[in-house]
């Protein structure tokens, strides 16, 4: 069965855009919807193919059944894409409103009788995150089981609308979560921008941890990959039994050191370390714990934590041969071409604000 009509919340953020790109280069296309708080970017085809008139802009709530209700009426989405989030660092209430209450939302919204034979089915984008607890995760698969406490308010926000999401697929509504693991890629606003951030300091010289620890990262591109294959499987009654009602973990199938990322990125800046000054794990959390003190006092969230800490020196990666079995997923975009493509999205970037902020000077 052929996929007709997508709508994806979140579509204007960075997961967003790719999924958009991703969408609109199948053959043939669906109808491309975007429900958002904001319209899509201005982005150079250099990065994104896809034809921004061709795609249809909603600014709703997803908090909002009133507003959800408008825009599935108005859609009539064949499947739901739902990749709103809000970044690290926006604190508990923000992410519980967005990745609980709109999670919640969205699925009952869509599982009115109104939408019966219509929507058919969600796919929701959670965490690899979701099922770490501190611990070293080696192989690591959806057989893996979801902490009874998570390690931070965001992930403990996704992990609970995954669990919504999941809950709720039914014969009539099929869903998926999808797991992916440290994405990055043109548009990211953390992981890559604040490795290369680190090229204008004497950031590149330190290392938290032995660096021995195995980690997954993941190119953007691959993650909305999987999530087109999802959307179809969802779609065609042969394949809908198989996925319905599953997480599936979201790799580049490429784990490598965790410093091996970072001195990439560095090294393509053109920034090669002379020396490396090693903190150990334990100084590492007592400097995270006393961060996260400072910004309790001030009434902020701390950006240096011991979740951080503990990211960054963890072997965490993962075995994702569910999601080659059952949604045929292959990596499309090799971690080192995800990473270059990354530094000339944020190069393009810098030009550009660059030049905004000359051109204002000279008003």
């Amino acid at each position: 069965m052929v996929l007709n009509t997508v709508l994806i919340i979140g579509g204007s953020g960075f997961l967003g855009c790719h999924l958009v790109d991703r969408f609109a280069a199948l053959s043939p296309a669906p109808a491309i919807h975007v429900l958002d708080i904001r319209p899509l970017p201005a982005i150079p085809p250099e990065f994104y193919s896809f034809d921004p008139e061709t795609i249809v802009f909603h600014k709703g709530d997803i908090t909002d059944p009133s507003s959800l209700r408008d825009i599935y009426r108005a859609v009539k989405p064949d499947i739901v894409v739902h990749s709103a989030s809000p970044i690290h660092g926006m604190g508990k209430e923000i992410y519980y409103k967005v990745n609980v209450d709109g999670t919640r939302a969205i699925i009952d919204v869509a599982t009115e009788p109104e939408f019966k034979g219509i929507i058919k089915g969600l796919v929701y984008t959670s965490s690899a995150s979701v099922i770490y607890n501190g611990d070293d995760l080696r192989n690591a698969d959806e057989s893996t089981p979801m902490p009874d406490k998570q390690m931070d308010a965001y992930n403990e926000t996704k992990a609970l609308g995954e669990k919504m999401v999941l809950a709720a697929s039914s014969a009539d509504f099929k869903t998926v979560a999808l797991r992916p693991s440290a994405m990055f890629g043109p548009g990211d606003r953390q992981l890559i921008p604040n490795m290369a951030e680190v090229t204008y300091t004497f950031g590149t010289r330190f290392q938290i941890g032995d660096n021995w620890n195995i980690f997954d990262f993941t190119y953007i591109g691959n993650v909305a990959h999987a999530h087109v294959l999802a959307a179809q499987k969802l779609v065609d009654e042969k394949t809908s039994q198989r996925v319905a009602g599953e997480p599936f973990i979201i790799t580049n199938n490429e784990p490598v050191y965790f410093f091996t990322v970072p001195r990439k990125v560095w090294a393509m800046k053109g920034v090669v370390p002379g020396f490396t000054i090693k903190i150990s794990r334990p100084v590492g959390f007592f400097l995270a714990y006393m961060s996260e003190l400072v910004a309790k006092l001030r009434g902020k969230e701390a950006l240096f934590t011991r979740f951080r800490v503990s990211f960054t020196c963890a072997n965490r990666y993962f075995n994702i041969n569910k999601a080659i079995r059952y949604l045929d997923y292959e990596p499309i975009v090799k971690l080192e071409d995800g990473i270059e493509r990354s530094l000339r999205f944020l190069t393009y970037e810098e030009e550009l604000k660059a030049k905004t902020l000359a051109e204002k000077k000279s008003e």
